[in-house]
């Protein structure tokens, strides 16, 4: 049976090598040694490990040749970092490299221009949240991380927010070998909201009705998504008293307009 045919970067990926875990160890200790030689087989070896990754970016990108060559330097810094003593597997340590090159690539490059100055609080964010976890052994939350970027909660939650990868209306969400359901086929139609009006109306009364630290709780659980836990921290009670409250706000807004 004829091999599948698949040209890229004009490299026909039928043709690409996979390398035995033997091949790599004598192709790196050769390599460290000077010969320039083994680096190219050991990238000509793990192209296919790049293809892999990009798998999942099909709909993301209109060039999958300029994404194949962003893969390829991070194979490449990845090969040049590697050092057998790490005792992984290459491809174990590649991956997170060349997913790295690929998504900057992506965010840098995006259909969605971004004001640089957003994209600099984002990867600032990043760094830090990077950061704070290691040290907290734990996810920062968006609080604390605004509070070590001295910025405000929306400006940090707003960056990394476009950072998100974008999708066409036209994207396939689900299909169950029938019709096809597409994402435009689940946005709403806004011209055709009035009859909602009446509801918005009565939660709105409902809400303004609730006690101060109720409302607040609310609005910071359910607007700005807020957890539980940072609330308690922030207010300077237990969680499962922020849980209460809240359990007794909804009682009360469900009461008030049903």
């Amino acid at each position: 049976m004829a091999r599948h045919k698949v040209e890229i970067c004009g490299v026909n990926t039928a043709d690409l090598i996979v390398l035995s875990n033997n091949e790599m160890n004598d192709l790196f200790k050769k390599y460290k040694d000077g010969d320039k030689l083994a680096k190219e087989y050991l990238v000509n070896g793990n192209l296919k490990l790049v293809l892999s990754i990009l798998k999942k970016y099909n709909n993301r990108c209109d060039n999958m040749d300029d994404l194949f060559q962003v893969g390829c330097i991070g194979l490449i810094k990845a090969i040049d970092n590697f050092d057998l003593s790490f005792d992984v597997k290459f491809s174990t340590y590649a991956v997170p490299m060349i997913l790295g090159e690929v998504k900057r690539y992506l965010r840098d490059y995006s259909s969605v221009r971004i004001a640089r100055s957003i994209k600099d609080i984002a990867y600032h964010a990043l760094s830090v949240k990077e950061e704070l976890t290691s040290k907290l052994n734990r996810e920062p939350s968006i609080k604390e991380i605004a509070q070590k970027l001295e910025l405000s909660e929306f400006e940090v939650s707003n960056a990394l927010d476009s950072l998100k990868d974008t999708l066409s209306i036209s994207e396939p969400i689900y299909n169950d070998g029938g019709d096809t359901i597409y994402l435009q086929d689940q946005i709403e139609d806004k011209n055709n909201n009035m009859k909602y009006i009446d509801e918005k109306v009565a939660l709105k009364e409902a809400i303004n009705s609730l006690k101060d630290k109720e409302k607040y709780i609310i609005t910071e659980r359910y607007i700005m998504g807020k957890t539980q836990m940072e609330l308690a921290d922030e207010i300077g009670i237990s969680q499962a008293q922020i849980s209460r409250i809240e359990k007794n706000a909804l009682n009360n807004i469900k009461n008030k307009i049903i």
